[in-house]
């Protein structure tokens, strides 16, 4: 993209913004998946429980979820470079230290502190793209490969992962984000720093409120892998996040002077729409990726390569689509494409639903990988627009914040939801008679018909998004500011 800027912060160098964006946004989303398939050799090396091991998952689960309002917020405060580089360094020496462990605490920890890096990097980088590049065609070009980056890294997780546990050591899956954040750090000098000049105070008692009700919600979820929705620490949980949640609600509400989420922002139906929208969407996915890999590994014994290199598909399909929704949410605004996106990906999971214990990968993986990873990958680009492009640029922080907490609580709502139904359905088909591998199978359909139910919701939720292309941002002074067209990634 051609450069521009103003006198003030010189100009913008696009492609090297981009090239930030994109390695950073595939790197949070990478550690989100890229250890499942590790989790047996880090087991037998370290010394794992079984209930341990999950804990190298829910670890960076729950904190990333927790302190996500909190780090879009600090990039709205100090400045999107500073932030950036501040998350990479932790995100970088935490990962260090994951690949460095010699003991199940040592690890856990450096997950979580991951978990914190990604907090802060991964509504940064939605800002950077959405406050750098001019509203129109150059941000949804930008907000394009953003996407693509993305939903690349998630579904990429478990091919890389399994491909460096099979062949090199289960160390790399953690090791291999150092040289990323190096790269990424060297080209962060040419990200906008975006500081205000007057630093305003950050919203302490909000802080902590949001941040503790988010923790204690998706700790309660995550705790129903081990624990029944109706024991006495589950609804703890849950009890303590509505608690803490509506304290946060009503203090943003009356009582903050400069609060760390503006609520009136839920007034506009792009954003709440967008938010509810991606909530549901992540349940999904989340879902697809689990239940699929699982049913790789389990059902049809592929090894952790061989398995990794079988969700290629789910990666070439969410780069395509996202790259050519990007093209096209201008002419057709966020309703349609996500409506549609939707649907398609719900048709997918759908068929996904069927599999069974005699399936292959070209019978009973292949088109469903393609029709799932097509629909859904349609659908980030217009819901980050509608989400963050039409917000004040001081509080874009806040905007992406938002819609990666929606997406990161979804996702671990929809999981736990749907482990749920496969445990019961394959306990039931089991005690029909099943054969162990027919019920695993069963209760892994079942699933996955659940993610298209949610899939389906989230298409008929989508229908309150805007029609056409959200108006350009606005200004400081509240004009709309205009639209340049002849600019070109």
């Amino acid at each position: 993209m051609r450069e521009q800027g103003t006198a003030a912060q010189g100009p913008v160098r696009y492609g090297w913004v981009l090239a930030v964006v994109v390695a950073v946004q595939f790197m949070v989303t990478l550690d989100a998946s890229v250890v499942n398939v590790a989790l047996p050799a880090m087991r037998s090396e370290l010394g794992f429980t079984e209930a341990g091991l999950l804990w190298v998952v829910n670890a960076y689960t729950l904190v990333f979820g927790g302190f996500l309002l909190l780090g879009g917020r600090i990039a709205d405060l100090l400045g999107r470079r500073r932030v950036l580089w501040s998350g990479l360094a932790l995100f970088g020496l935490a990962s260090l230290a994951g690949g460095l462990a010699q003991a199940p605490g040592q690890l856990v920890a450096a997950r979580a502190a991951q978990g914190l890096g990604a907090a802060v990097l991964a509504p940064v980088a939605l800002t950077i793209v959405t406050t750098s590049f001019p509203a129109g065609p150059p941000r949804a070009r930008a907000l394009g490969l953003w996407s693509a980056a993305g939903a690349a890294g998630g579904a990429a997780g478990v091919l890389i992962g399994g491909v460096l546990t099979e062949y090199l050591d289960w160390r790399w899956v953690l090791l291999i984000n150092v040289p990323i954040v190096v790269l990424a750090a060297a080209a962060g000098r040419y990200v906008p720093d975006g500081r205000p000049e007057r630093r305003p105070r950050l919203d302490v008692v909000g802080a902590v409120l949001g941040t503790a009700g988010l923790a204690a919600l998706v700790y309660g979820v995550v705790r129903t892998g081990t624990d029944a929705w109706t024991s006495g620490t589950t609804l703890g949980c849950f009890g303590a996040a509505l608690v803490l949640l509506a304290g946060f609600v009503a203090y943003e509400a009356k009582g903050a002077s400069q609060p760390l989420v503006r609520l009136g922002l839920f007034t506009h139906r792009a954003v709440s729409g967008a938010n509810l929208t991606m909530l549901l969407l992540a349940s999904g996915q989340f879902a697809s990726f689990y239940f699929v890999s699982l049913y790789l590994q389990q059902v049809l014994h592929y090894g952790p390569a061989v398995a990794g290199v079988a969700f290629l598909p789910f990666c070439v399909g969410f780069t395509t689509s996202a790259l050519l929704a990007s093209r096209f949410v201008a002419r057709t605004g966020p309703r349609v494409l996500v409506a549609a996106g939707t649907l398609v990906g719900a048709a997918g999971l759908l068929w996904f639903s069927r599999i069974a214990v005699d399936g292959t990968f070209l019978g009973t993986v292949l088109g469903p990988s393609l029709v799932t990873s097509l629909g859904i990958g349609a659908c980030f680009v217009p819901l980050a627009g509608a989400a963050t492009g039409t917000v004040p640029a001081e509080d874009a922080g806040m905007a992406s914040g938002m819609l990666n907490s929606a997406q990161q609580v979804g996702g671990s709502l929809g999981l736990a939801v749907t482990v749920s139904v496969a445990t019961s359905r394959s306990a039931n088909a089991a005690a029909d008679g099943d054969s162990p591998l027919a019920a695993l199978t069963s209760g892994y359909g079942t699933a996955l018909l659940c993610g298209a139910a949610l899939l389906v919701a989230a298409a008929l939720l989508s229908l309150v998004l805007p029609g056409r292309r959200p108006a350009a941002r606005p200004t400081d002074s509240g004009e709309a500011a205009e639209t340049p067209t002849a600019q070109t990634i």
